[in-house]
């Protein structure tokens, strides 16, 4: 497995709050469904195993490799593409789903209109799109000392991930971790790794998607967990 695989995995693979929920909505879904951002599979193979069709879809060829090995015999395929230039042929799904801040990590309301457009244009009649959305987050930092580490072993190889700092502006959260790799010969090597989100509500989000062609039909809440900010699912509706 590459390294930007482990990474997904380390950093995201473990968080399961949301799955109840996508699996609400994928349950109720008409046709098959969309992963946007699927990186390794955290939330496509989940589905998948409880016999829901899936397609993911992520700019990282490595992650799209690593979810399609995990697949198996399973009803999930990835592919390489960009959420905000969504392009597959004929195809139409009964939901498209946005975790883990998807939308945010998109730089302004531009990039995320060209997303809702590209969502709406590959919905069925009917169909249905749920994006997550972090509305609040404090700042703090942490020294290695108090931060706990979100780790694996593979191979022999230790990959460890420790946060260190989230800063919040009025346009941005910025989240900042340190990166240790620890080799089967005990050589460490330390990486800085940071992640921008924009700030975003979920009621811009919804006047945004309307000029879309995707009608707000709600919103659902992921709690927080000891590790993970909440965050509110918006619900999207095609129109037409």
């Amino acid at each position: 497995m590459n390294e930007a695989a482990i990474w997904h995995d380390v950093e995201c693979g473990a968080y399961a709050a949301d799955l109840p929920l996508w699996e609400e909505l994928a349950a109720g879904a008409d046709g098959p469904l969309l992963d946007l951002g699927c990186g390794t599979g955290r939330v496509a193979l989940h589905l998948a195993r409880r016999g829901h069709e899936v397609t993911g879809l992520d700019r990282e060829p490595d992650l799209v490799a690593e979810l399609n090995r995990r697949a198996g015999g399973l009803p999930a395929r990835a592919l390489v593409g960009d959420a905000r230039d969504i392009s597959l042929a004929e195809q139409r799904f009964g939901l498209a789903l946005a975790p883990m801040q998807l939308v945010q990590l998109l730089d302004g309301a531009a990039e995320r209109r060209a997303l809702l457009a590209g969502v709406a244009a590959h919905l069925r009649r009917g169909g249905m799109a749920a994006a997550a959305v972090v509305e609040a987050v404090a700042p703090g930092a942490f020294s290695e000392a108090e931060a706990i580490p979100d780790s694996r072993e593979v191979d022999g190889w230790l990959y460890a991930s420790l946060p260190l700092e989230t800063a919040v502006d009025a346009e941005r959260i910025v989240v900042r971790r340190l990166r240790r790799t620890v080799s089967p010969g005990g050589e460490l090597r330390r990486e800085d790794d940071r992640v921008e989100l924009r700030v975003l509500s979920a009621a811009t989000l919804e006047v945004e998607a309307e000029r879309c062609d995707l009608r707000p039909v709600g919103r659902r809440t992921i709690p927080a967990t000891e590790d993970h900010v909440g965050s509110t699912v918006v619900l999207l509706e095609k129109e037409s």
